[in-house]
């Protein structure tokens, strides 16, 4: 199958191009435009396929429940938002709703779905800090700890990818070593952490800060804390949630502007609650309630999490944020690739990677997307 547009996002620009789609996988692009195609996009933009590393369910599903067809649902359903790979990211709770979460999970991994591909598992929390915890579950929150962290591992048949926990609660970072020798990612969150705390974590393996500016303490001038690092620290990805409502837009801007473009994570950080109907629902064993502005907060008043469509995010940022496309779009394709080691098949359009593709209307409403070559969603 041949696909073509006057704009294919390549190199960092757009230009007219031919992909070749065979197996799954790019096998060709070709410059300039053909009338011998199965597909002509006309002047619609083509970009790489959109990837949610932090999110939590939607669509009536979270990521705590033990309910394989709620996943499959969400999985069938984000390439309507561009997104075609994503990790159901479990938030604190006790410990057998979180083994019996993580035990649905990669069942449904390894016994198959259609959609956007499931990369992994974000286990957030329960290692993180009270004064910080946020919406998490008060009562759960607990110290660091290998062995517990181990039993996870064990109920999600190794396909754990990422943690976030507190670093202050890591004694002597047992928890950030231990993951980052076997290649997961530790991001920090929901954290007291001091800058100095911080920075030690990073040299002994740690790698991005979950939602930057939300769980963690304000910047201040003699104290620069998490936030601190997240803005200074060289190679330190951070994720944004990108809905202008966790995070304004002049902070979300200043995030973009302050570190190097291929360090930032756009994220959803979506409740079950998206693409439901205002209302009351759970989230980590508690109640939330759904607002109309799309965000999600306990009863008194704590934002929990939102309702973000991921391509409203990259809208919000480059068109509202005015942050340059090209820095919005690799936080939410290259860039989490990287960071959780699938950037040789996933987050650009290169002969090889996986057919991951998006095609987008200058709303940037999502037209059709393809997922590993299939079409996922399409408008028409």
């Amino acid at each position: 199958m041949i696909i073509q547009s006057e704009r294919v996002w390549l190199a960092g620009g757009f230009y007219p191009a031919q992909i070749t789609i065979e197996n799954g996988l790019i096998s060709a692009i070709t410059p300039g435009l053909s009338s011998r195609v199965d597909k002509d996009f006309g002047a619609r933009r083509i970009i790489p396929g959109l990837i949610d590393s932090h999110a939590h369910g939607a669509w009536d599903y979270d990521t705590n429940e033990n309910d394989p067809q709620g996943l499959r649902r969400w999985a069938s359903r984000l390439p309507e938002e561009g997104v075609t790979a994503f990790c159901p990211t479990t938030v604190t709770d006790e410990n057998a709703t979180l083994l019996a979460a993580l035990d649905n999970i990669s069942h449904v991994m390894d016994e198959g779905y259609s959609g956007a591909e499931i990369l992994g598992i974000h286990l957030e929390g329960p290692f993180l800090s009270q004064l910080y915890r946020g919406a998490q579950p008060e009562k759960q929150i607990r110290p660091a700890d290998v062995t517990q962290f181990q039993a996870f591992e064990k109920a999600a048949r190794d396909h754990i990818i990422a943690i976030t926990l507190a670093p202050e609660e890591d004694h002597q970072f047992a928890l950030t070593r231990y993951c980052a020798k076997k290649g997961i990612v530790v991001n920090m969150g929901h954290s007291d952490a001091s800058f100095e705390q911080a920075l030690a974590a990073v040299a002994n393996g740690a790698k991005n800060v979950t939602h930057v500016y939300n769980g963690m303490a304000k910047y201040v001038n003699r104290e620069p804390g998490l936030l601190g690092a997240a803005l200074n620290l060289d190679g330190l990805y951070g994720e944004v949630i990108a809905d202008g409502i966790f995070v304004s837009l002049v902070s979300a801007a200043h995030l973009y502007r302050s570190k190097n473009d291929n360090d930032i994570i756009m994220i959803s950080d979506s409740m079950k609650a998206k693409g439901c109907p205002p209302g009351r629902y759970m989230f980590g064993g508690e109640p939330m309630v759904l607002g109309d502005d799309g965000a999600t907060r306990r009863d008194n008043g704590v934002l929990v999490g939102s309702t973000l469509q991921l391509n409203r995010g990259l809208y919000n940022m480059v068109e509202r944020a005015m942050v340059p496309f090209s820095a919005a779009l690799k936080s939410c394709t290259i860039n989490p690739a990287r960071l959780l080691g699938f950037d040789s098949r996933k987050g650009k359009l290169q002969r090889g990677y996986d057919a991951d593709i998006v095609v987008l209307e200058d709303n940037y409403q999502v037209n059709t997307t393809y997922c590993r070559g299939t079409v996922a969603w399409s408008i028409s």
